[in-house]
Order: structure tokens, then C-alpha cells, then sequence
């Protein structure tokens, strides 16, 4: 069964005693629905960019995975690509966006992966729909198991926010483990919410 993810959160990414060697996480949402001043509703699409940023042992930032760079250097971390307007029909249950990594195939000179969150058009977490996050093990066409999932739509705390920090996955002991973060930032952009995260997360 599913963990819903807590801020500060720690799981483990094990199966059977093994550790899982392909996750992905996704994040799923919708678009917004609009009164004309005739009354009528229409979809307007949202545009919400899954990232992340590869950290050294040092804390120094040595890569990134976004819309415009779809794989890390090595190979290991996979970005499914840029969905620009969310679910216009209802929730398909579906992820948008997947960024998907290997951990065997991650470089040794990285110890942390931490996945962020911008609203590209700077609109409010509050306001869109059936935004969440969900980490599984297999690859982005197929789910095999939901290992944690994080409820974003329905956080108060992402009220009058565009970007946060979602969570890292981390090497301990020569295994990989998963902290959810679940923090907002006051950053517009990618560049900035990665400064933040280097100060503050790491």
C-alpha cells in the first residue's frame, strides 16, 4: 500500500530486502476552468514544469534534468517531456510529467537528486486542480508499484505559492533513500528554487 507522503518524511526504497533500482516519479494535474462574463466555462490549460537537479558530496549542483534538457549526462535520469497544459478532460490518472531514474546507473560523484516544482505561468498552486506527486517503481508507461504518493491540491500551504521543493533522494549507507521535503518557495524560476535548495536542502 501507498505511503501519503508527510513533510519530512523518510522512506526507504527496498522491495523484498533489495533495493529498487528504476523509480519514477509523476506528477499528475488539471486545468483550470474559467467563467466568460457570458457565462460560459472554459478549460485553460496549465503549464507545470517536473525537474531536477543532481548534487554533489560537496553540495555543489552538477547537473540538471528539465523540459529543456531531457536526460542528465550520464543517462541515468530521464525526463518524460514538457506538458503544457494538464488534463483539460478531467483526471485520466495519468502523470503529465515523469522523471524517471536508474539508480544503478547514477554516477558516483552524485549524492543527492532533489525534484522541484515550477508553475511556468506563475499561477497558484491552489488553483489547479488534482495536482499531486506520486514516486513508483518501474518506468513511466508502466507503473508496478506506487511507493509513496503527496497531495498538493489540497495543502494549504501551497496557497499563493508557484514553486516548491518536493523531495531528494539521497545515498546512506550505500543504499538509496527518499525524504520528502514538501516545502513552497518564493522563486519564479528553475535557476532560483535550485539556489534555494543548494542553501537550504542539502
Amino acid at each position: 500500500m501507498a505511503i501519503s507522503l508527510k513533510k519530512g518524511q523518510r522512506i526507504s526504497l527496498e522491495k523484498d530486502g533489495e533495493g529498487l533500482e528504476k523509480i519514477c516519479v509523476g506528477v499528475n494535474w488539471g486545468a483550470i476552468e474559467k467563467k466568460s462574463l457570458f457565462g460560459k466555462v472554459k478549460k485553460v490549460g496549465v503549464d507545470l514544469d517536473a525537474s531536477v537537479g543532481l548534487f554533489s558530496g560537496d553540495k555543489k549542483l552538477t547537473g540538471k534534468v528539465y523540459f529543456g534538457k531531457l536526460a542528465s549526462q550520464c543517462g541515468s535520469i530521464r525526463h518524460s517531456g514538457d506538458d503544457l497544459t494538464g488534463d483539460v478532460d478531467g483526471d485520466d490518472g495519468l502523470d503529465n510529467e515523469v522523471i524517471s531514474v536508474d539508480l544503478s546507473h547514477v554516477p558516483t560523484d552524485v549524492d543527492q537528486i532533489v525534484f522541484v516544482l515550477n508553475s511556468f505561468q506563475g499561477l497558484d498552486f491552489a488553483s489547479i486542480p488534482f495536482a499531486s506527486i506520486r514516486i513508483y517503481e518501474g518506468i513511466p508507461s508502466r507503473v508496478d508499484t506506487v511507493v509513496a504518493s503527496y497531495d498538493i491540491a489540497n495543502d494549504a500551504t501551497f496557497s499563493g505559492k508557484v514553486s516548491m521543493v518536493l523531495g531528494k533522494l539521497y545515498r546512506h549507507g550505500g543504499a538509496w533513500k527518499f525524504t520528502s521535503i514538501g516545502d513552497s518557495t518564493d522563486d519564479r524560476k528553475l535557476e532560483a528554487t535550485l539556489k534555494t535548495v543548494e542553501a537550504k536542502y542539502l
